[in-house]
């Protein structure tokens, strides 16, 4: 199993998640650099030692940092990487172009890409390109499920069929812990939260 350090959100910003001490899951929203790298540092990792960025999906909050890590490989799913190169203002990608370039998309994910131990699933419902990555016991759910049974926003962007289809799949996995773009982590009963969610489409 890989080795995942929760970076709780602060103001605007989305959970980012370390594995590995060279893998960063999403960035923020970029208004708070001292605070994610001094996270970052507390782990003993310096942000230039960060080698791939993976984008859960192209919202600002969680694409704004990518710019930080100018090193790094930025990786997305494919759907939501023309979001992004097109700095798409609808919702999607919005403000994260204002004040710096966070278009670049070094690699286009697709459904079942392996990163360190993690399996890409493609979670569309939030965004078209929204990911997963599971590793057979934690979830890495971005804003597809959150703690508590709920799931992410579908009036920006996001479609009510694709999101009720990909809690359903995320239903067949043995999910011990799930690690979501906003607030708490969910210890030892994911599956739990998971069906919970799905009861709520």
């Amino acid at each position: 199993m890989s080795d995942i350090v929760f970076i709780i959100g602060f103001n605007y910003d989305s959970n980012c998640y370390l594995i590995d001490g060279n893998i960063l899951v999403d960035t923020g929203a970029g208004h708070n650099r001292d605070y994610l790298f001094s996270k970052l540092r507390e782990n003993g990792v310096e942000p230039d030692e960060i080698e791939t960025v993976v984008n859960t999906h192209c919202h600002f909050d969680h694409i704004g940092g990518n710019h930080f890590f100018s090193n790094a490989k930025i990786a997305v799913h494919e759907c939501d990487a023309i979001s992004m190169k097109n700095k798409d203002s609808l919702g999607t990608s919005m403000s994260a172009f204002e004040d710096a370039d966070n278009s670049r998309v070094d690699i286009e994910l697709k459904d079942g890409d392996k990163i360190a131990d993690f399996v890409v699933i493609h979670t569309p419902g939030h965004t078209k390109g929204g990911i997963c990555l599971w590793d057979g016991e934690n979830l890495i759910s971005g804003d597809t499920i959150f703690a508590g049974g709920g799931v992410g926003r579908m009036d920006i962007g996001g479609d009510y069929g694709d999101m009720k289809n990909s809690v359903k799949k995320l239903m067949e996995l043995d999910v011990k812990n799930i690690y979501p773009g906003h607030g708490p982590i969910v210890e030892n009963n994911g599956k739990d939260h998971i069906r919970l969610s799905y009861s709520y489409l």
